[in-house]
């Protein structure tokens, strides 16, 4: 259903597919995203603007998708994800890549909702994840490092 469930009653949340035109609002929680985590001591330039939500989202070959939370016409979260592939389970997987909410609307369920809604649009693509270590030890014979300010995590939909 668009019409998610809140843990604050007074929030009319609605997790709905993000549109092109979420450009400016998502472009602004991106920013509001950046400096989180600036203080949490990562200082990598995050680079994703308005623009680049335009560039990179939409098109013949959009390189992700994306869910936004809004409270009476307000969009105050959002989340972006794309889809990969599993070739030793043949199956596809979804990846989370940004998952935000606004400093004011923190604490009401508003994250859990749109991460709820992504599970179920995971469960529709019959997207898993299963982790691969042989290949992991395999690369790093290679000499590819670990990148540890990334993380993946496995979330079990029925988690959510």
């Amino acid at each position: 259903s668009l019409l998610e469930q809140c843990e604050d009653p007074a929030v009319a949340l609605i997790i709905r597919p993000a549109l092109a035109s979420d450009a400016q609002s998502i472009g602004n929680l991106a920013r509001q995203f950046a400096g989180y985590l600036r203080e949490l001591g990562d200082l990598t330039d995050f680079k994703l603007t308005a623009n680049a939500y335009l560039r990179d989202g939409f098109g013949a070959t959009p390189a992700f998708a994306g869910l936004v939370a809004e409270d009476q016409g307000k969009v105050i979260g959002y989340l972006l994800y794309h889809f990969g592939y599993d070739s030793d389970r043949g199956a596809r997987n979804m990846h989370v890549v940004d998952l935000y909410v606004d400093r004011a609307a923190r604490n009401q369920g508003v994250g859990k909702a749109l991460m709820a809604r992504a599970a179920s649009i995971a469960r529709e693509a019959s997207a898993v994840y299963q982790p691969n270590t042989i290949a992991a030890t395999f690369y790093e014979k290679l000499g590819a490092q670990r990148i540890t300010d990334v993380f993946f995590m496995k979330l079990s939909a029925d988690k959510i």
